[in-house]
């Protein structure tokens, strides 16, 4: 594994506050200055789920949540710097570049703009307005792939506790770029952490994100994809694999003005999307009732806004070439 940094994050002592109020406020503004509101789905515990094999996801996909994924969209390139990706694909010899998971579209968007020479196809809640080499389907990524022709360049971000088969899911990936062509993957670890014990035991957060990982792999699904991408990748076949791990404050506790931003951004997308995370999972895996859930969440949002509480989670990205031929 390469660009991890073993030095512990140092912490911004300036930042510490007796009163959280102002952080809240400054999450909110910082929320609404980055964030915008980008069939007949099911609605659950006040929220709206995808209909399309109801079920297989768990998040919703309502506008407040659409608003939440742009967020991380943000987080993430922040994160990995300012990029939208780190394979060493040269833009301009590819053509057809595919998007797993893309969410509202805003990867491939971004891509389509920066690079017109690409055409694109991309599985999933996108809005009407695309550049005109991007185009979106919904289908299930973990069913049989019908492509006829390859692609140059796959992305693969953002889909933890979405995948029941991942390594026949990296398999796939393989099988269907071209010959000497890149694949990326991005993910998380979700097993929030802090490297100075300020997250305890006994803390609510650690009690919610224990119980989430727990809900999540009782539905069958893997909440911390990120630390396994490169032996699934390496067993698929793919070669010159580079495997990256970014650490993920949650919040602006940290002294180093980069991780300040990303922890920024990161405990924005947390907050908005606490009950999002939950109440699906909560329910209907674990059997918890809604009041339950939302008076566990209250307890979270007071924590996670405390400046003592340095808190963070790690985010992968590996890549890997196709052998060529």
């Amino acid at each position: 594994m390469t660009g991890r940094t073993e030095a512990n994050i140092e912490v911004d002592e300036t930042h510490v506050e007796d009163n959280d109020s102002t952080l809240g406020d400054e999450i909110s503004a910082f929320t609404a200055s980055i964030t915008s509101s980008v069939l007949d789905y099911p609605v659950e515990n006040g929220r709206r789920y995808h209909a399309f094999r109801a079920g297989a996801y768990y998040l919703p996909n309502d506008e407040l949540e659409q608003d939440r994924l742009d967020l991380s969209h943000a987080l993430m390139t922040k994160a990995i710097g300012d990029e939208l990706f780190l394979a060493p694909i040269d833009t301009d010899k590819i053509d057809r570049v595919l998007d797993i998971g893309t969410g509202t579209g805003i990867w491939s968007m971004a891509m389509g703009d920066e690079f017109p020479n690409i055409s694109e196809a991309c599985f999933a809640i996108q809005p009407p307005w695309v550049p005109p080499n991007v185009r979106f389907e919904i289908d299930d990524v973990e069913y049989p792939w019908v492509y006829e022709r390859p692609f140059d360049f796959i992305f693969c971000r953002y889909m933890t506790g979405s995948i029941l088969d991942w390594p026949t899911l990296v398999g796939r990936v393989y099988e269907n770029l071209a010959p000497g062509a890149w694949a990326e993957f991005q993910d998380f670890d979700l097993q929030y952490y802090s490297e100075d014990g300020s997250l305890t035991p006994e803390s609510s957060t650690l009690r919610w994100i224990n119980t989430f990982l727990e809900a999540s792999r009782k539905a069958g699904r893997e909440p911390c994809p990120g630390p396994k991408l490169e032996e699934w990748a390496r067993d698929a076949g793919f070669t010159n694999i580079e495997h990256r791990r970014f650490r993920l404050p949650i919040g602006p506790w940290a002294k180093d003005p980069h991780l300040k931003q990303v922890g920024m951004y990161n405990i924005s997308q947390i907050m908005t999307g606490l009950e999002a995370f939950s109440l699906r999972l909560f329910c209907g895996v674990l059997g918890w009732k809604e009041n339950e859930v939302l008076a566990l969440l209250t307890k979270v949002r007071s924590e996670l806004k405390e400046p003592k509480l340095h808190a963070q989670f790690d985010y992968h990205v590996v890549y890997g070439q196709k052998k060529s031929k």
